[in-house]
């Protein structure tokens, strides 16, 4: 079936399935995972890829150091350990990882790739969906046929980022890169590059482009909490040489899932301390001409916003390199070679890297419609964060904003395997959520966090609300409710 890097050219779509999964990302790898291993139909199932590879994210991304920003042990599926020791890991490590995940358990057979679905639609009198798909580049769309569909299709658009006001940017001269397109094999060496945001990505590439450029400096209108996180702690080492590697790897996911729940409690009861702790780790790294405030002094409390982990304390290691700067200010406009700033300061720049941010994009642009009415995705809920409100045999899954994407994406997983028995047990062949007795409820953004590019939240992604219409918000708690609460209000089955 498969050539170079699963590449299937010639499949047809002339087919029915009893699922359909979306993307062959980190999200549908795991659905095809949990389908197979526990659905009751067994594995009448296909997973279309619109790229020419696996990976998502960890595929299309490739700017500098590009790695996880959460930890590798709960960013891995729980049904496939991680077996290297480091507390991060690098792009393209995960993307060997998940080659060796749907090798291992034959996903991979079930992947059709460059098979991109460009619409869906719920045909009620056959009771399934005609899901239209461009195969191959092709210009006019296959039809094919599934009883059910599982959206593990991200939250961001892969062909445009969000674009920002930068006032000038039209002049620049220099290179304009977005990292969500680097370009591959570009050559920055010696060049003078400045990083704009203050995010994850900008975090990452000021740090991984240090040694090869003449300068970088990471230019943001606020700062961002960044914290050291040790890519290989001694309680990690004590653990690994105390234990079988198999328990050892547990341990290290138990602990990591705990911690991090912890942490967050903390910084919400306690944010004062916490911003004190946060600072006291800062400043600790700093190099002594590097004031802590305003360049790591956030205008708001700890994990309001995302924290940024810095490998090693990285980004801490450029600052003190003399090689890395920080500038905190707003761009006045951009010139032919520098960038003026309202302060009146100007930076010299040969390279100018926009790590603005994503846009945000519900179904990787897909349409979604019943009986040819298109389903208008940012009015509607999502009953228990994983199915579309007045939309039949439809999943979607979404992951943890302050824990790793994955677990997030195994909880809907999950859900729609329970979902699926629960069908099955009452000979049911359609389900649909149903908002009744919830119609005066608080919509509730899906993405709660005040980062930049989640402002459009609420016009871009469907909205949670209050019981089985609440989005996820603490992983054990969230996967208690998967395994064992209420999947029968709000859901019609017939």
């Amino acid at each position: 079936m498969v050539a170079k890097d699963g590449i299937d050219e010639t499949s047809s779509t002339k087919d029915s399935f009893e699922m359909l999964i979306i993307g062959a990302g980190i999200a549908g790898i795991n659905a095809a995972y949990r389908y197979q291993s526990k659905a009751p139909r067994g594995e009448s199932y296909a997973v279309f890829e619109a790229r020419d590879s696996l990976g998502g994210t960890w595929d299309l991304f490739r700017y500098p150091g590009i790695r996880s920003d959460s930890d590798i042990f709960t960013f891995s599926f729980e049904w496939n350990p991680w077996r290297r020791k480091g507390t991060l890991a690098s792009g393209v490590e995960i993307k060997e990882y998940l080659m060796q995940s749907v090798q291992k358990h034959g996903i991979d057979a079930h992947i059709r790739y460059r098979h991109k679905v460009v619409s869906l639609d719920w045909n009620p009198k056959s009771r399934q969906w005609d899901v239209y798909t461009l195969v191959g580049g092709e210009k006019s769309p296959r039809v094919c046929h599934s009883r059910f569909v599982y959206l593990a299709t991200g939250y961001y658009d892969y062909h445009e980022p969000l674009k920002a006001n930068i006032p000038g940017i039209g002049d620049f001269e220099g290179k304009v890169i977005h990292p969500q397109f680097w370009p591959k094999n570009y050559d920055y060496s010696n060049q003078k590059m400045v990083v704009i945001g203050s995010g994850a990505t900008a975090v990452t590439i000021v740090p991984s482009v240090t040694e090869q450029v003449e300068h970088v400096t990471m230019l943001q209108r606020s700062p961002t909490y960044i914290f050291p996180l040790a890519q290989f702690g001694t309680l990690s080492a004590i653990v690994f040489f105390l234990f079988p590697q198999s328990i050892a790897y547990a341990l290290h996911r138990i602990g990591w899932i705990l911690q991090t729940f912890i942490m967050i409690q903390a910084c919400k009861a306690w944010p004062g301390l916490s911003r004190r702790y946060i600072r006291y780790e800062s400043e600790r790294l700093l190099p002594h001409e590097v004031p802590w405030n305003p360049h790591f002094n956030p205008r708001y409390n700890p994990w309001e916003q995302r924290l940024c982990a810095a490998k090693d304390g990285d980004i801490y290691t450029a600052l003190r390199s003399g090689k890395a700067s920080v500038v905190t200010d707003t761009i006045e406009t951009i010139t032919k070679r520098s960038i003026k700033l309202k302060s009146g300061a100007e930076l010299d720049a040969d390279i100018i890297v926009t790590a603005t941010g994503l846009r945000l994009q519900f179904a990787g642009g897909i349409q979604v419609s019943v009986d040819g009415k298109v389903a208008d995705y940012a009015s509607a809920f999502l009953w228990k964060g994983t199915m579309l409100q007045d939309v039949p045999n439809l999943f979607f899954t979404i992951g943890f904003e302050n824990a790793a994407w994955t677990l997030g994406c195994d909880c809907a997983a999950q859900l729609m395997v329970r979902m699926l028995q629960r069908m099955n047990s009452n000979n049911a062949k359609v389900a649909i959520p149903r908002i009744h007795g919830y119609e005066n409820m608080v919509p509730k953004p899906l993405l709660s966090l005040m980062a930049t590019y989640l402002q459009s939240v609420n016009q871009a992604l469907p909205k949670g609300g209050t019981g089985v219409w609440a989005p996820r918000s603490n992983y054990v708690w969230d996967m208690l409710k998967t395994r064992y609460g209420d999947i029968e209000t709000g859901m019609e089955l017939s």
